[in-house]
């Protein structure tokens, strides 16, 4: 019986994609599906030479569209949801026996950089509250990353060396029960076309009253953001404030919701105040989106058409 589906979204990842695949050669008891949002590099012509199955999106269907379509061309118990740039280590076993568990919702795995180090601060966060939020927002956790609400969110002084209870593991190497997958509905496509759609899924998790774990006899060595960087600036900007506050709409209060707004508005003044010197007058058209988003947030605070 084929215990594990894993898939992989792949968006202009060929640089990343050979490697991957090959730290899963030699699981023999799993489906391994790609999923591609139409790459413009040749991740497609990579796969197709592999013995995993391809599927080929005739639009960027966004990565929860991806995600969801990955888990539906498979049929195995647990799915493992494995970034392009992680790469198996070891200890997949570990993250299905997690999952066994009894109300297990997810596990996510240790990630280690290239040079062995472990990603604190990624591979583990608490779920983020309003506040979180506007410090990030704001630029304060990255001012003062020692401040108690980024500590909390990031988790700082967890060790990553121990077994524990955690709101939200990384998504690059994440593993969850298909029956989980369904009794929520899969993934919120409407996060589009990335960031938050894991988060949410995290938090509709705890709000079942189901519980993720952190395993660190699971490994996978990670480089991170590697499509990211590839993004413009109105599109990188666009995309995380959208779905940033498309999470807030979905999961907190109204007075929240545009709390959150406004600090999206001051904090797009202070960027367009830092970056004109090296963007020049781009950042006006930039910053001037994301400031409409928020205005339109905030008079529908709750999720739904904006």
């Amino acid at each position: 019986m084929i215990r594990v589906a894993i898939v992989i979204v792949t968006y202009n990842s060929a640089a990343e994609i050979d490697g991957c695949l090959d730290s899963l050669a030699g699981l023999g008891d799993a489906e391994i599906v790609v999923v591609d949002n139409l790459s413009a590099d040749d991740t497609r012509a990579r796969v197709s030479k592999r013995d995993v199955s391809l599927i080929a999106n005739t639009t960027n269907a966004g990565f929860a569209a991806a995600v969801n379509q990955g888990v539906r061309a498979t049929t195995a118990p647990f799915v493992l949801l494995l970034n392009p740039d992680a790469h198996l280590l070891h200890g997949l076993d570990a993250l299905i026996e997690r999952c066994r568990e009894p109300e297990a919702g997810a596990a996510g795995g240790l990630l280690v950089g290239r040079d062995g180090t472990p990603q604190a601060g990624f591979m583990a966060r608490n779920l983020p509250s309003a506040t979180t939020l506007i410090f990030e927002i704001l630029g304060i956790n990255h001012l003062w990353p020692g401040n108690p609400v980024n500590w909390h969110y990031r988790c700082r002084g967890f060790d990553p060396m121990n077994l524990a209870l955690v709101d939200q593991p990384a998504g690059a190497f994440f593993m969850f029960p298909r029956k989980v997958w369904e009794r929520l509905g899969g993934f919120d496509e409407r996060f589009h076309p990335l960031w938050f759609e894991d988060v949410d899924f995290c938090a509709r998790i705890r709000s079942a009253g189901l519980r993720t774990w952190y395993e660190p006899a699971a490994a996978a060595r990670h480089a991170g953001s590697h499509s990211i960087g590839a993004l413009s600036l109105e599109n990188r900007e666009k995309y995380w404030y959208g779905n940033l506050l498309e999470y807030a709409a979905k999961h907190y209060r109204p007075i929240e919701v545009r709390a959150i707004c406004a600090a999206v508005v001051a904090g797009s003044i202070l960027r367009v105040v830092r970056g004109f010197r090296r963007e020049g007058a781009r950042v006006f058209e930039v910053y001037g989106s994301v400031v409409r988003l928020a205005a339109r947030r905030f008079f529908v605070p709750r999720q739904g058409r904006v």
